[in-house]
């Protein structure tokens, strides 16, 4: 695993998780406004960065990347960590800490994806279908995965450069090193083992359902499901925090097909009654509600103004929030 380090070595570490589509990168001044009090650690998770490439079964949820850390924590003899999580890495943050409860002092889950994983589900996280049809490898836009494969660098309408500018932030100003965000965007490693993974014919609409490989697939809700973070017995506290413009993460996601649907952009939508968008923050909330119920203490943060990225458009609150929350864990 390729590992950002900072700060001084110590057997306790504050540890940031990217997204996907992004690498180790998009933390480096965030990790750099922690490093004086911290030991701070920023890995790229499998299939993105410089880490070497390793396949995603993607039946197992995000329990891949769970391990790889644990592996990681193990031969840094790290003892605890703060997790921060950013979107899927945050679903990876949920994910260690009901494997290794013990090991967690605090979670940040910023812009998290919902605990019921991307696209497919009701409110109470059930499946609308029983394939989990729409979600998974199938669901990402051919145009974007091979301007990725092809190293795009260009301002087209499905280039990376595009997709950051328009959904990973609201005001596109806030992009400070454009140019490194985009290095790393095209680090993601392109193909069935990885991203955006293989899909399988559905007989429900949109006529596609999720396979068995890749990032995609192992964030659909047929295989990804943490809302047992809520009955977890070691319990850190919690910080939820996520901007009300976000695009990515939301209750009607431009990202999920069914959101797509309802407006026309994908032929043949069944109806809301048959297809209704996820309602990710309300899913989110639910969980973190029984969380807190059975004792956990959680802190929720809503930036106004800002999009998917709250640790880059909003700098200055991101790191304010994160400092008191590693203050009580």
């Amino acid at each position: 695993m390729n590992v950002l380090t900072a700060g001084s070595v110590q057997d306790h570490a504050l540890v940031f998780l990217h997204g996907n589509v992004s690498s180790s990168l998009f933390w480096q001044e965030t990790m750099l406004a922690f490093a004086a009090n911290n030991y701070v650690l920023a890995p790229d998770l499998r299939g993105f960065g410089q880490t070497e490439t390793a396949p995603i079964d993607a039946r197992r949820g995000v329990r891949d990347h769970s391990d790889d850390l644990f592996g990681l924590f193990q031969t840094l003899n790290l003892k605890k960590v703060h997790l921060v999580g950013w979107s899927m890495g945050a679903g990876v943050v949920m994910q260690f800490a009901i494997d290794h409860p013990q090991m967690v002092l605090s979670m940040t889950l910023s812009a998290p994806i919902s605990p019921y994983g991307f696209g497919g589900t009701a409110l109470d996280g059930s499946l609308l279908n029983p394939d989990a049809s729409g979600t998974g490898g199938g669901a990402a836009n051919p145009e974007f995965v091979t301007a990725l494969n092809s190293q795009d660098k260009g301002d087209g309408q499905t280039s990376p450069r595009t997709v950051m500018k328009s959904f990973y932030v609201a005001n596109p100003a806030s992009l400070d090193h454009e140019e490194m965000y985009l290095d790393s965007m095209l680090t993601t490693k392109v193909g069935e083992d990885n991203y955006p993974g293989n899909s399988t014919a559905s007989s429900y609409w949109p006529m596609f359902a999720p396979g068995e490989k890749g990032v995609l697939n192992s964030m659909s809700p047929k295989y990804f499901n943490t809302s047992a973070i809520a009955d977890i017995g070691t319990k850190p506290p919690v910080l939820w925090i996520r901007g009300d413009k976000d695009a990515i993460v939301g209750d009607a996601s431009f990202f999920d097909l069914n959101t797509l649907g309802a407006a026309g952009l994908v032929p043949g939508w069944p109806g809301a009654d048959v297809a209704p968008s996820q309602q990710m923050i309300a899913q989110t909330a639910a969980v973190l509600e029984r969380y807190a119920a059975n004792g956990g203490l959680v802190k929720k943060v809503v930036l106004e103004g800002c999009g998917h990225s709250p640790h880059l458009e909003s700098p200055a609150l991101f790191r304010q929030a994160l400092t008191e929350l590693i203050s009580q864990g």
